[in-house]
């Protein structure tokens, strides 16, 4: 890592947090879902129902041998009318099992409340769940939850941040499920035997760190603390956050579990309190809908699979012809192409964005302000990058640490020329990785 790493800078910028004070809303059953194959990092599941086939609620659908993975489940109960192919946010395939629903919502005869007794049967529960990284990553959980060094883990991280500007989902989820939050840490702490709980938060949420004080004091959780953080994107950055709450460094490909910390995000834990309590599977998704070509900004509990367009529609429609829609926040969310595209299981926020706020200003030459090393979490140098990346300099890009970057897009936010620094850093990557460095 950076010598310049201890040194944590951000950027301070607006927040938007427009939706705070929206209860969530259950979105009516849509009339067909396409549920992806491809809702993890590792590899992608494969369809377990044909066309035809009757589904319920629960009832699994995808599923693989693969170590890095973790099940699919059907959102609804209706009728697989196909399985079919679609191009996916990051330029591959996706293949979607489309179901017509029946609106009854039956659940599947699988759906029972895990019984376990040990980490192994935990572990497992976790998988069957089909529980991935909520807050983005989409990382399988059940391998988070089972580290290879366990007995050198004692802390539990909770990640509540909610840094990116607009969204909003996680802070509601904290409002309105704080006890599945509490549930879900006291069980992972109990299964991993781990001494000490953390829920770190932006100090712009004082009412969600209010109501968990309040309910861990009552309940007696000691060893659970809730711990403030700035309300300075980019706090909820996985690295960011270790180092905040305990001081530790942890450099890029570094797992957390090495520096004696198991970290997840909030909606990943509140789950894990869902599930052991109903035993139904990962089947429903709340987000914020927001952006100025949204009608009516909302937060939205959803069935996964279901069509961004039909989302919109529960939110008013667009009130200006969308120029770019986002899948998650405008700092590391993604752009899509179509509005035909489903939910999957990590998108938090839908954002749509008329031509006045979309479009990119045109990029002028550098005036090596330094802005972009201020902001940098590590203390990069992201116009020193950004030549070596144009140059093709794969010596140069690793001298200067780019796979230290973690994509968060601050030097590119902050530049007053309007460069691309972080795309840049993210191709820089490819091409060190391209010459074996």
């Amino acid at each position: 890592m950076s010598s310049n790493a201890k040194h944590l800078h951000s950027i301070d910028a607006g927040h938007f947090k427009n939706t705070s004070k929206c209860q969530t809303e259950v979105m009516p059953i849509p009339d067909v879902v396409k549920i992806s194959m491809s809702q993890h990092i590792g590899a992608p599941c494969k369809p377990l129902v044909a066309k035809g086939d009757t589904v319920k609620v629960g009832q699994k659908i995808g599923d693989t041998d693969a170590f890095v993975s973790a099940p699919i489940h059907s959102s609804v109960s209706g009728t697989v009318k196909a399985i079919e192919t679609q191009r996916s946010a990051v330029g591959g395939n996706d293949t979607l099992v489309v179901i017509e629903t029946d609106k009854k919502q039956e659940l599947s005869e699988d759906i029972k409340v895990p019984e376990v007794s040990d980490l192994a049967g935990f572990v497992q529960a976790i998988r069957e769940s089909g529980l991935v990284g909520l807050g983005g990553a989409s990382f399988p959980t059940h391998i988070k939850f089972n580290p290879k060094n366990i007995d050198e883990v004692d802390t539990l991280i909770v990640n509540a941040a909610e840094c990116e500007p607009f969204i909003t989902s996680d802070h509601r989820l904290m409002l309105e499920d704080t006890q599945d939050i509490i549930d879900g840490m006291v069980l992972v702490m109990k299964y991993l035997n781990l001494s000490k709980g953390f829920i770190g938060i932006e100090d712009n949420k004082p009412d969600a760190i209010a109501k968990l004080d309040e309910m861990l004091k009552a309940q007696g959780h000691d060893n659970i603390k809730t711990f403030p953080l700035p309300a300075r994107y980019p706090k909820g950055a996985e690295r960011v956050m270790i180092y905040e709450i305990t001081g530790k460094h942890m450099a890029a490909g570094v797992l957390p579990a090495a520096l004696g910390v198991i970290l997840s995000n909030v909606t990943s834990i509140a789950f894990v309190g869902q599930y052991f309590r109903n035993g139904i599977p990962l089947v429903n998704k709340r987000m914020t809908v927001d952006g100025d070509a949204v009608t009516t900004p909302k937060n939205v509990l959803a069935p996964i699979g279901t069509i961004i367009a039909d989302v919109m529609e529960f939110c008013g429609g667009y009130k200006n012809p969308p120029k770019k829609i986002l899948m998650g926040g405008p700092m590391m969310g993604r752009a899509i192409f179509s509005d035909q595209m489903p939910i999957v299981k990590n998108n938090n926020a839908i954002l749509a964005f008329s031509k006045k706020k979309a479009i990119l200003p045109e990029e002028t030459a550098c005036i090596n302000c330094g802005r972009c090393h201020v902001a940098c979490p590590f203390g990069l140098i992201p116009t020193a990058l950004a030549d070596a990346y144009e140059a093709r300099d794969a010596e140069r890009l690793q001298d200067l640490e780019v796979m230290q970057c973690m994509e968060c897009g601050s030097c590119s936010f902050v530049c007053p020329a309007r460069r691309p620094l972080g795309f840049m850093n993210k191709l820089g990557k490819g091409v060190v990785k391209e010459a074996g460095l």
